[in-house]
């Protein structure tokens, strides 16, 4: 079974297309819960009219799913709280040029 840090770490590998940067830099990963082979990332997305969300969604099951015993994956999108560049690693702030 993985461990939720290997999930995160697995999630860095899911890219916001329009932005060139992953989900867990980005700040778009809010939870990650493992319950055996039941993985749930909980996540949200730059704006509600964001057109990479559902491509950002199915890389994220992709990825989750290839994990060594996940045999269960929910991939839920939330709006509370709202996203806001402030949820961004002080990395990604530098390169996108915030603060």
């Amino acid at each position: 079974m993985p461990t939720r840090e290997e999930a995160i770490d697995a999630l860095r590998g899911v890219e916001d297309p329009e932005l060139g940067m992953d989900i867990v830099e980005l700040g778009l990963l809010y939870d990650v819960e493992v319950d055996g082979a039941r993985v749930k990332a909980i996540h949200s997305l730059t704006s509600m009219g964001c057109p990479a969300g559902p491509m950002i969604q199915e890389d994220m099951q992709n990825v989750m799913s290839s994990l060594p015993g996940v045999e269960e994956v929910e991939i839920e999108l939330t709006w509370d709280p709202p996203w806001t560049p402030d949820k961004m690693s002080d990395d990604a702030k530098f390169i996108l040029g915030f603060g």
